[in-house]
């Protein structure tokens, strides 16, 4: 229900004001100075606006972008002692009509409406809204891809381009965001109508890649579960040959034995336990043959799926307590890894590998590429997850100082990170007696899970570091997972309040469910290469694609001049030329520029010896189309269901709805 149920039938005549409840009621005389009432109350003013007669309906008045009510006199006051000549009306969106009576002198008359809508949920704290956002923004991607590309790209040289395409990309998207969501309060579906009609496809395409990411990302958790699991013994199974799994091709690497010899066949245990204990992708020959569930990990997904639920059915408040928990923990752990990988021996040779710049992979537009694509996919503009944090915030909440903290909270959590992950690197790559380059050749979860497992257990107490190492694995994806979901949620619950308002948790039970259904793919012997299919095709190119539109359609068709009318509002300051020129031409480009890169240098996926074929590129390209298709299709359905000549209808669909939300009380109007 929009909020203008409260209309006021006012008459100025004394003993005429009878009839609904709550309504203002107010005798003025000539000299009185304007009172104000609360709560639905009248409120009259000398000084809000000049005096004069207005009426609110009148094709004079102006309504800027949040929904505010403004408006003008239609003719100054000829003088003191003037009267109205004929009947002054006002009333307050489709309200009522007054009688005039002469008064002393012209007033304003403030109207206040108040919502019949149930209000909207709120963060109980300001911190569980950084928190939250901080938990969604630093995860896995943190502690394997940004260490892994760094040193890739030039090892400290890399962090020049990562911090300007940081600046100039990154965070104002991040910002815009926030600011959109806390404005007009809405999830990433409903919004466009606040923006701009005809892009509310955006929103669609936003919760099937959500989807398509809850379908893999969870089961890296799922093995992070079954390494968990796994570590509570006194010897670690990834630690040794002489397990049922192992092949005669393994050796073993503890730090005791001196005298094994490292030929290219070899393989590690810790290799052996990922590839054929918890994957067994030994067992499937490809995605044409992924073979059966694994029943253990199928447990694991389905106890994640069960912490994931009970911690978002309730919404933000239930949510943000949690994060109080897992968005901190990964902290303390990092700190406690890090102290434990720079004593290790060989650790200052990982080190030096990670930060050594070589400034002539500058000169490589690869490195560029990475490190657009790097902080892009770390902050997470463009996935509904920030417009539906930011629109349980309080209007007047700073998110400018939110999104200035939290984007560097992530870049730092990065940076630690490959100390984090290369002291380790330089301990094996100095027990193995090989260049860290050797040792640190693979990104992605082979990584955590074969290269840091291996590393773990080569420690002194190695069970104890196993455990809190894989809880911070679990808990950085949960973070995540709670964000990812809580923008569906968020966006369906707003799009279809009658029907799911009141229905939260049976509507959180069925997109866990189904979530849960759609990665029982991901859990079968081929299931890492469903999971490498997805990280490549489903996410990257289609939300790149949906943010560009995004921030065009803010930029270009809603207006910046009024979008940031709209932070004033808020903030009560304006953003300054940097952000404008950002949201305005460089973000565009910048978004450009990951997607050419994109489509001129498609990446060869393999994952270990299976190099995919052909078709499943066509494959990977019809799941990212499959989402990226509802912008257009919601396009030209908006455009054949309008009414009206074709211009009237293009020029509807591109025409923002006014907002009606809790913060816009106020309309302002001149009554006699």
């Amino acid at each position: 229900m929009e909020t203008k149920d409260m209309m006021m039938t006012m008459t100025m005549d004394k003993g005429e004001n009878e009839g609904e409840k709550d309504k203002a009621r107010e005798e003025v005389g000539g000299d009185e100075e304007g009172t104000q009432q609360e709560n639905g109350r009248l409120m009259l003013s000398d000084n809000l606006t000049e005096r004069g007669p207005k009426s609110l309906n009148s094709s004079s008045g102006q309504q800027v972008s949040n929904g505010f009510t403004t408006s003008t006199p239609q003719s100054p006051r000829e003088g003191p002692g003037t009267e109205a000549s004929s009947g002054g009306t006002a009333s307050a969106q489709g309200g009522g009509t007054g009688s005039s009576v002469p008064l002393g002198g012209f007033r304003t008359l403030v109207v206040q409406q108040t919502s019949l809508e149930r209000p909207r949920e709120t963060w109980s704290k300001k911190m569980d809204f950084l928190l939250s956002v901080i938990g969604y923004a630093v995860d896995l991607g943190n502690v394997w891809r940004f260490p892994y590309i760094c040193y890739q790209n030039g090892g400290g040289a890399f962090l020049l381009p990562y911090l300007l395409m940081a600046v100039f990309g990154g965070v104002p998207l991040f910002y815009m965001e926030l600011a959109l969501g806390q404005f007009h309060r809405s999830g990433c579906i409903s919004i466009w109508k606040y923006v701009c009609p005809i892009f509310k496809g955006i929103g669609f395409a936003i919760c099937i890649i959500a989807l398509y990411i809850a379908f893999y990302y969870n089961t890296i958790m799922a093995w992070a579960l079954y390494y968990l699991l796994s570590s509570f013994r006194s010897t670690l199974p990834w630690s040794t040959c002489t397990n049922e799994w192992n092949t005669h091709n393994c050796h073993s690497y503890m730090y005791t034995d001196k005298n094994v010899s490292w030929t290219n066949s070899s393989t590690s245990p810790a290799e052996e336990f990922y590839t054929r204990q918890v994957l067994q992708v030994h067992l499937s020959e490809g995605l044409h043959q992924l073979g059966s569930v694994s029943w253990q990990l199928a447990l694991c997904l389905l106890f994640i799926f069960t912490i994931v639920y009970f911690s978002i059915w309730k919404g933000v408040k239930t949510s943000g307590k949690v994060v109080w928990v897992t968005a901190t923990f990964p902290y303390l752990v990092l700190l406690v890894l890090l102290v434990r990988g720079a004593t290790l021996p060989g650790a200052w040779r990982g080190v030096v590998f990670y930060l050594k710049p070589d400034w002539e992979k500058l000169l490589s537009t690869t490195v560029w590429i990475d490190a657009a694509a790097q902080i892009f996919f770390s902050l997470g503009p463009g996935f509904g997850v920030l417009l539906a944090f930011a629109s349980y915030n309080p209007f007047h909440n700073n998110c400018y100082k939110d999104a200035l903290i939290t984007s560097s909270v992530n870049f730092l959590t990065s940076f630690l990170s490959g100390f984090v992950i290369f002291t380790v690197l330089g301990y094996m790559a100095e027990m193995r007696h090989q260049d860290v380059d050797a040792v640190a050749k693979d990104a992605g979860p082979s990584l955590l899970f074969i290269i840091y497992a291996e590393a773990i257990a080569n420690m002194p107490a190695a069970t104890f570091f196993a455990i809190i190492f894989f809880l911070m694995i679990i808990m950085l994806g949960l973070d995540s997972t709670f964000a990812g979901l809580e923008g569906v949620i968020t966006a369906m619950l707003d799009e279809f309040p009658n029907l799911l308002a009141k229905r939260r948790e049976w509507f959180v039970l069925g997109l866990v469910s189904v979530c849960y259904l759609g990665a029982l793919s991901t859990l079968t012997n081929g299931g890492a290469f469903v999971v490498k299919l997805f990280e490549e095709y489903a996410t990257g190119p289609a939300v790149i694609t949906v943010v560009l539109l995004e921030v065009i359609a803010v930029s270009w068709f809603y207006g910046t001049n009024r979008f940031c009318n709209d932070i004033y509002l808020m903030l009560g300051f304006y953003p300054g030329w940097f952000w404008r020129i950002c949201w305005v031409a460089i973000c565009p480009c910048f978004l450009l520029f990951i997607i050419i890169s994109f489509l001129a240098f498609p990446p060869e996926v393999k994952l270990f010896h299976y190099h995919y074929p052909p078709w499943t590129t066509v494959l990977g390209y019809c799941i990212g189309v499959s989402s990226f298709i509802c912008v257009p299709a919601y396009m030209v359905y908006h455009l054949l269901s309008a009414k009206g000549t074709f211009k009237q209808r293009l020029l509807k669909s591109i025409t923002p709805e006014p907002s009606s939300n809790q913060h816009r009380d106020f309309i302002v109007t001149n009554a006699v």
